[in-house]
C-alpha cells in the first residue's frame, strides 16, 4: 500500500506511525467557540448534567470576562480620542456633525468616534488659483474662455492672472462655503472682467497693470469678506496681458509709435532744460550790462552837468580868463593824442633833442598796436626849451598876475 493511500498515511521518511496530515479546520474553529464559550458562561459540551456549584462557577468566570473584554475595548475606545495637530495647521472638532471648537498645534484628545469627529485644516499654505490659463508641463496653455475680456473701449484683450490665498478662520473655510476654491475663482475672474471694462485698452496693456491688480484684489477681498468665507488675499500678480493673436501685429506698430512719441518728448524735454537757464543766464547778463550802461551814462552826465555848472561859475567870475583856459586845455588834451612835438625856440641858442628812435620804431612797423594816448612829449636837453603846454600855463600865469 503506498503510503499517501487512505489508511497508509506513514511518514516514508521519518518511518513513524504518527499522523502527519494537515489539522482539519473545522475541528480549530468547534474547539475556539467552546473556549469562548466557557469565557462567556456557556456550556462547553460534553454531558449537560452537572452540578450546580459548577454552573455557578462557569457563569460567574463568564460575567468577569465579559466585563474584562468590555473594559478593554472602552479603553481602546477611549484612547482613540487623542489626536495630534502639527504646525501650520487647525483641528476643527465636530460632535455628531456640529461644530464644537477650533485647537491649535499640539496634543488633545475629544470624544472618540462616533461622537466627535476631528477635521484637519492647513492655515499656513499660500494655495494658488489661476485665471486665463492652466499649467502644462513646462509651459502655461492659455484658457481662451477665461482669459477673453472686454475693455471700455470695447476692445478685447487676453489677461492671464494668478491669486494666492490662505485660510484665515478654518471653521468659516469648512462650513459657508460647499466649494471655496471655486467660489473664490469664480469671483476673482468676474472681479477682473469688471476692472478690465472700466478701463481702456492701452491702460490695461501699459500703465495700468498695477492698478488693475489692486482693484482686481480689493473687490475680491470684499466678496469674501461679506461671505464669511474665511479666506485671505495674500497676492494677486497678472503674469500676462496681450491683445488677442489676431492684431498682435498692428498692436505692436502701435507700441513702438508710442515709444518712439515718448522718447522724441524727453528729447524735446531735456533740450529745453538745457537752452531755457542759457537763455535766462544770457537775459540776465544782458539785463545787468543795460543797468550798469544806464549807471554809468546818467553818472557821468551828471558829473559833466555839475562841472559845466562850476565852469558857469568860474567864467561869470572871470570870463576872459575862463575862456583861455579851457581854450589850452582842450589844446593839451588834443595834442596830447597826436605823434608831434612843440619845441619853443625864441630864446634861440642850440639844443640837443633826444628822439626815442626804439619807440618810433616800434609804432612803425606794419601790425603794431596804436595806443589810445601817446606817451609824454620828449623834454629837450636845453632846459630853456619848453612844450607848447608849458607856454600856455605860463601865459596864462602871468596873465592872471598882471
Amino acid at each position: 500500500m503506498a503510503w499517501n493511500e487512505p489508511g497508509g498515511n506513514r511518514d516514508p521518511w521519518s518511518g513513524s506511525g504518527r499522523n502527519q496530515g494537515p489539522p482539519d479546520l473545522d475541528e480549530l474553529l468547534k474547539k475556539l467557540g467552546e473556549r469562548f464559550r466557557k469565557l462567556i458562561g456557556g456550556k462547553g459540551g460534553g454531558s449537560g448534567d452537572g452540578d450546580g456549584d459548577g454552573g455557578n462557577r462557569g457563569r460567574g468566570a463568564g460575567a468577569s470576562g465579559l466585563l474584562l473584554i468590555v473594559a478593554v475595548l472602552a479603553v481602546v475606545w477611549l484612547l482613540s480620542g487623542f489626536y495630534i495637530v502639527n504646525e501650520g495647521k487647525r483641528a476643527i472638532v465636530l460632535r455628531f456633525g456640529a461644530y464644537q471648537q477650533t485647537t491649535t498645534p499640539g496634543i488633545h484628545w475629544h470624544l472618540p468616534y462616533p461622537i466627535e469627529t476631528v477635521r484637519m485644516v492647513d492655515v499656513e499654505s499660500r494655495r494658488i488659483i489661476r485665471i486665463g490659463y492652466e499649467p502644462a508641463g513646462n509651459r502655461n496653455r492659455p484658457v481662451l474662455s477665461e482669459a477673453l475680456m472686454l475693455t471700455r473701449d470695447e476692445n478685447i484683450v487676453n489677461v492671464q492672472l494668478a491669486v494666492q490665498w490662505q485660510v484665515s478662520d478654518p471653521a468659516r473655510y469648512l462650513f459657508t462655503l460647499r466649494e471655496p476654491e471655486q467660489t473664490l475663482k469664480e469671483l476673482t475672474e468676474s472681479a477682473l472682467r469688471e476692472v478690465v471694462g472700466k478701463n481702456e485698452m492701452d491702460f490695461v496693456l501699459t500703465e495700468g497693470r498695477a492698478e488693475v491688480v489692486e482693484a482686481t484684489r480689493t473687490l475680491v477681498q470684499e466678496a469674501l469678506d461679506r461671505y464669511d468665507a474665511g479666506i485671505r488675499v495674500v497676492q494677486v500678480a497678472i503674469q500676462d496681458v496681450q491683445p488677442p493673436e489676431e492684431v498682435q501685429g498692428a498692436f505692436a506698430d502701435a507700441i513702438r509709435a508710442r515709444e518712439d512719441e515718448q522718447r522724441l518728448i524727453n528729447e524735446a524735454r531735456a533740450y529745453h532744460n538745457e537752452v531755457l537757464p542759457q537763455a535766462a543766464g544770457q537775459a540776465a547778463r544782458i539785463v545787468e550790462e543795460a543797468e550798469g550802461y544806464r549807471a554809468r551814462v546818467v553818472a557821468e552826465a551828471e558829473g559833466e552837468a555839475a562841472r559845466f555848472l562850476s565852469l558857469l561859475a568860474e567864467y561869470k567870475k572871470a570870463p576872459g580868463v575862463t575862456r583861455e583856459r579851457l581854450y589850452l586845455e582842450t589844446m593839451e588834451e588834443i595834442l596830447g593824442r597826436t605823434n608831434k612835438a612843440l619845441i619853443d625856440v625864441e630864446g634861440g641858442g642850440n639844443q640837443v633833442m633826444y628822439l626815442p628812435l626804439d619807440k618810433m620804431l616800434e609804432r612803425s612797423r606794419p601790425g603794431a598796436q596804436q595806443p589810445a594816448a601817446t606817451a609824454p612829449l620828449p623834454e629837450p636837453a636845453s632846459r630853456t626849451g619848453s612844450p607848447a603846454g608849458n607856454v600856455g600855463r605860463d601865459r596864462l600865469r602871468d596873465r592872471e598876475v598882471r
